[in-house]
Formats: structure tokens, sequence, C-alpha cells
């Protein structure tokens, strides 16, 4: 491959690859996580490995009424994409969720594959 060509993702495909992070299962994660990724979430940061991160998605329709609000998207690297969002969803017991999102994509040569994710909660309308 030459140096020159960029691989570039639509916003489109990168939003719907989020959305099966928060909506699918672990043959979901499995599929489209990177051998490793590095996730910071406030009560846990650390590297995981493909098997271990899909462990984390084995409960089924965790959320609900997701919605993603781009908030920025940059390409460091022609197989490297980054993207940032705020999330509002609710979880399984009915709770209000929202979060700023951000995840790291590298270029595989079958497809994008995340290799980094952070949430930092916010406030949710409850007040919580």
């Amino acid at each position: 491959m030459s140096d020159h060509k960029r691989i570039t993702a639509s916003k489109k495909e990168l939003l719907e690859l989020e959305k099966g992070f928060w909506t699918g299962d672990a043959a979901y994660y499995a599929a489209n996580a990177d051998t490793e990724c590095l996730v910071a979430f406030p009560r846990m940061a650390k590297a995981m490995d493909n098997a271990d991160l899909a462990k984390t998605a084995t409960k089924p329709n965790r959320w609900r009424d997701l919605d993603i609000e781009l908030k920025g998207i940059i390409e460091p690297g022609s197989d490297i994409i980054m993207l940032t969002y705020e999330a509002r969803a609710t979880r399984e017991n009915g709770e209000p969720y929202a979060a700023l999102v951000s995840t790291g994509y590298v270029h595989r040569v079958n497809g994008w594959k995340m290799m980094f994710h952070s949430q930092t909660p916010l406030e949710t309308a409850t007040g919580k």
C-alpha cells in the first residue's frame, strides 16, 4: 500500500460502529474491537484484550433510546481515526445516562477496529 493513500471511514460508518458498541452483544465486540483496547471509565482505566472486552457485553438490552451527537472527528494518521461525541441513553432499569465519549479506531485488513474508548458521565435530567 502506498504511503500517500489515505484510508478514511465515513462519519455514518463510524457512528454505526459506535451504536453497535452500545447495543451489541459479546460477538459484536469480538468482531469490532482490536486485539487490545485502552479503556477509561470513572472507576476503571486499563488495557483490555479483545476477549475480556467482549465479556463486558454479555447482557442484552443494556441501553435503549440511544442518541449520539458527534462533536468532533480527526484522522491523525492514515489508519487511525478518533471521534468524540455526547451520548444520551436509557439504562435497562430506566435510569437516564449521559456522557462525553471519545473512541479511537485503527484500520486493519478486516476493517475499522476500536482501540480506545473513554466515557465521562454527565449529570442527567434526573440530577443524579
